[in-house]
């Protein structure tokens, strides 16, 4: 890209965009996931409930409200 275009714009945001430009399509994918421990959730390696209203009952017993699980 030219000096022209990027009249008038800061420059510092040229070069975040141009180093990013350079990173491959893996780079881009593996960076895109932060894993963010979530309690309970990540505690057991899995959970099973015989039916939906338990699995509900068991996340609004369980969980953290600002997870998002609970349907009050």
């Amino acid at each position: 890209m030219n000096t022209e275009s990027r009249a008038g714009r800061d420059p510092a945001d040229w070069e975040d965009f141009e180093a990013a430009a350079k990173r491959t399509i893996e780079q881009h994918i593996r960076n895109s996931f932060i894993k963010t421990y979530k309690p309970v959730l990540d505690d057991a390696k899995f959970r099973s409930f015989d039916t939906m209203e338990q699995y509900r009952q068991w996340c609004r017993d369980n969980l953290p409200d600002w997870l998002g699980y609970n349907r009050d």
